[in-house]
């Protein structure tokens, strides 16, 4: 019985427009749950929403980054969601930032002074703004413009994203915590994948 292929049918009978509706129903969640205070929202609300964005924008980032291998080690082919998940994932950051901004600090000068004071704040704000070309060119009409190979070379920056958000959140955590390091060493050996590793060996002298 061939699983994948399996798989890969009943997949191209789901559309990518659920990615969005799922994104919003999930960030609409948990701001409900913050502005009720309940469960984890008790104490600091705030705090705990800002971080709930961040870390499902950084899950999605994770998605993202998977499809490839996936598709080239297991023949998954998840190709038709990634745009999908990569503009949910901006979604999610733009959340975290502005309750960061807008309900936290509550002050553009506040803001521009914790993101040049405190360093995982610049490396989470350098992460961001990697997205921001990324969310904006996420359509057809990007890719006729660029071009294929120009839209793919922009759409690397994805790559530095993932990468600025683990940094951030590991840098973020107080204390020894298991959770960002596990992003931190999949997001690395996901980036790890797309290394053309023979084309880092020198060249064989005769």
């Amino acid at each position: 019985m061939d699983v994948v292929g399996t798989l890969n049918a009943a997949l191209r009978r789901v559309p990518a427009w659920l990615v969005y509706v799922a994104g919003a129903a999930w960030a609409v969640w948990l701001f409900w749950q913050a502005l009720n205070q309940l469960g984890p929202y008790k104490v600091e609300p705030i705090n705990v929403l800002e971080r709930a964005y961040g870390e499902v924008a950084l899950q999605l980032l994770v998605a993202g980054l998977f499809v490839t291998p996936l598709r080239r080690f297991l023949g998954l082919n998840l190709l038709k969601f990634r745009r999908a998940i990569g503009v949910t994932a901006f979604f999610f950051v733009l959340a975290h930032f502005l309750v960061f901004a807008v309900l936290d600090v509550q002050s553009l000068e506040r803001v521009w002074t914790e993101i040049v004071k405190r360093p995982y704040v610049t490396v989470g704000m350098a992460g961001f703004l990697a997205l921001i070309p990324l969310a904006i060119t996420s359509n057809n009409l990007s890719i006729r413009k660029l071009g294929g190979a120009t839209w793919r070379k922009l759409h690397k920056l994805t790559y530095a994203a993932g990468l600025l958000g683990a940094v951030h959140f590991l840098w973020l955590v107080k204390g020894f915590q298991i959770e960002p390091i596990i992003y931190t060493v999949i997001i690395v050996g996901l980036l790890a994948t797309r290394v053309k590793w023979s084309s880092l060996r020198p060249a064989a002298t005769a």
